[in-house]
């Protein structure tokens, strides 16, 4: 309909209205996340020239580079999408995991031109790359990819879903035994038997199990550790401490 009514303008009609062509994005750009999961930074249909940044951080505790995967499409998953371009951002602090900031920057000019950039905020450390997110792509191909993502689009919930609750429940094993590892100690007989049975249950979930059981024992596994997260805390504060004063302190 707007190449329509763009067409009547050029040739001679309405000529008393006042019209304004703006070029937009065909299709979503974004980038991948952990767990395989496609985030959109700048949404289709957005009016060039644009720019949106979004923070991001670590995954792992000591981690030093993040790898940046640029997509474009609909799809919820990154798979689904189509790659535009990678690149690595190298020098981060190895500091504990999710405490790096990382911004990302997408930047389209009026020509169409994607500029890619991530900062890690502490440093200033700096990597970028550009793409043109049209090239190789006609307007058969761009209606195709939004055909796909409006059928696929309750299936692409539910999965997009599942991926997420899958990444929150490793992360809570990975942390859970980490803490086991180093501080099983606070806890006693019992209380170490009912964690080890809420982290085997997870385990079991997250390879067999929907989003929903799998949320369901990632909560129960969390309750089973409050008692030792407090404790933990407790012997971290007491241990910080030690052997200072008052006047220390303040």
């Amino acid at each position: 309909m707007g190449a329509a009514a763009q067409a009547d303008v050029l040739i001679g009609n309405r000529r008393n209205d006042n019209w304004l062509l703006l070029d937009v994005i065909s299709l979503s750009l974004g980038l991948e996340t952990m767990g395989g999961l496609s985030e959109k930074i700048i949404h289709r249909n957005s009016i060039i020239p644009v720019s949106r940044s979004q923070e991001f951080t670590t995954h792992q505790d000591g981690q030093t580079m993040m790898s940046i995967h640029v997509l474009q499409g609909e799809r919820e998953l990154a798979a689904d999408c189509r790659s535009l371009a990678k690149f690595t951002l190298s020098g981060i602090p190895p500091l504990t995991a999710a405490q790096a900031r990382v911004r990302v920057d997408f930047q389209v000019d009026a020509d169409g031109l994607l500029l890619v950039s991530a900062t890690e905020k502490s440093t200033g450390t700096v990597a970028n790359i550009a793409v043109k997110p049209s090239y190789g792509l006609d307007e058969a191909q761009i209606s195709a990819m939004l055909v796909n993502s409006f059928s696929h689009a309750e299936e692409d919930v539910v999965k997009r879903r599942l991926s997420e609750a899958r990444y929150e429940a490793k992360t809570l094993i990975q942390l859970s035994e980490k803490a086991l590892h180093k501080d099983g100690g606070l806890l006693n007989d019992n209380e170490r038997i009912v964690i080890d049975e809420h982290l085997t249950a997870l385990k079991k979930a997250v390879n067999n199990e929907g989003a929903e059981n799998i949320k369901a024992a990632t909560k129960a596994l969390d309750a089973a550790c409050a008692t030792f997260a407090e404790r933990r805390m407790n012997a971290t504060i007491r241990q910080a401490l030690g052997g200072k004063s008052i006047s220390d302190i303040s």
